[in-house]
């Protein structure tokens, strides 16, 4: 069964809840959520996110608790060479597990980290320690930490397959170490996943392996090809295309992993720089059906019954 969903918010008093709420309004069965703002360590305690009723509504709408993917905030680098740093993202991504586990998540994504200004040597070897940290940490969770492909903007660890293989390889506790998938960094970091995703899937497969592969974050990018930016673009609208995304949505070999939009908000002005529309409702549905619509940022900008939820 396809598995297609966004990213949602959890704030205010409904938190997962909302979250539910909000990605069933999409028309998705399977979504990604922070547990707090991404940009800071700011979080509500386990009792008051509301995952009881929160479950309740999943299993109500048919979706699998599995199928709600958490996201680690951007500001954790377990690549930093500052031993203080370092210990405080470890400390702050194993609490991040444990709410994830309390959740019912199979996969926590994770920016690998940025090696700063010292090697990608080094930093792979910082990852890899700082990994056997947290999984250490929350033994008997069954909560997997998915490395998420990078783009090669800056420093960052990731770009190639081979330097999450290379963290894979160097963690005492691989097997809860999975992977997520992003067109647009892969297609940033010089993959030809709009032409060639067969082969690059053939790729991945050789170097980190088919059964690490957790989640797909489906997202157009406004970059050429091998750019190394990591700017996402809405379905269709980029140098990926829509023909090329939807392909890899309904690709019968990946149908048991959950797809994630994280394309950009739409601005009730093509100028204005406030975001006001998710595009995920259109997005989604157009992607179901297989069937593009040039005119749907348009559409959406007129309508304001698209806000979320």
């Amino acid at each position: 069964m396809l598995k297609l969903g966004s990213h949602v918010s959890m704030k205010g008093d409904d938190m997962l809840l909302g979250s539910v709420e909000e990605a069933l309004h999409y028309g998705a069965n399977a979504f990604m959520v922070y547990t707090g703002a991404p940009q800071n360590t700011k979080r509500k305690p386990i009792d008051r996110l509301r995952i009881d009723e929160a479950h309740a509504r999943l299993q109500e709408a048919g979706i699998a608790k599995a199928d709600v993917v958490i996201h680690a905030p951007y500001i954790i680098n377990l690549a930093n060479a500052d031993e203080k740093k370092r210990a405080f993202a470890v400390e702050f991504l194993i609490e991040e597990v444990k709410r994830s586990d309390a959740i019912g998540a199979k996969d926590i994504v994770l920016h690998p980290g940025n090696h700063l200004q010292d090697s990608l040597e080094k930093a792979v070897e910082r990852i890899a320690q700082s990994l056997d940290e947290v999984l250490a940490a929350t033994r008997g969770q069954s909560v997997r930490i998915a490395l998420e492909t990078m783009s090669g903007k800056g420093t960052e660890v990731g770009r190639r397959f081979e330097e999450l293989a290379a963290i894979i390889a160097k963690t005492r506790q691989a097997d809860r170490l999975s992977v997520c998938f992003d067109t647009c960094h892969v297609h940033d970091a010089g993959y030809d996943v709009k032409d060639d995703f067969s082969g690059v899937m053939r790729e991945f497969d050789r170097v980190i392996g088919r059964e690490r592969l957790a989640v797909f974050h489906v997202n157009d990018s406004k970059n050429p090809r091998g750019a190394n930016k990591d700017r996402h673009e809405n379905v269709g609208r980029g140098h990926i295309g829509f023909e090329a995304l939807a392909s890899i949505v309904h690709d019968e070999d990946y149908e048991d992993i959950p797809k994630i939009l994280e394309t950009p908000y739409v601005t009730a002005d093509a100028n204005a720089k406030k975001r006001v529309f998710p595009p995920y409702k259109e997005e989604i549905a157009m992607l179901k059906e297989r069937r593009f619509d040039p005119a749907f940022l348009d559409r959406i900008r007129k309508n304001p019954s698209r806000r979320k939820g």
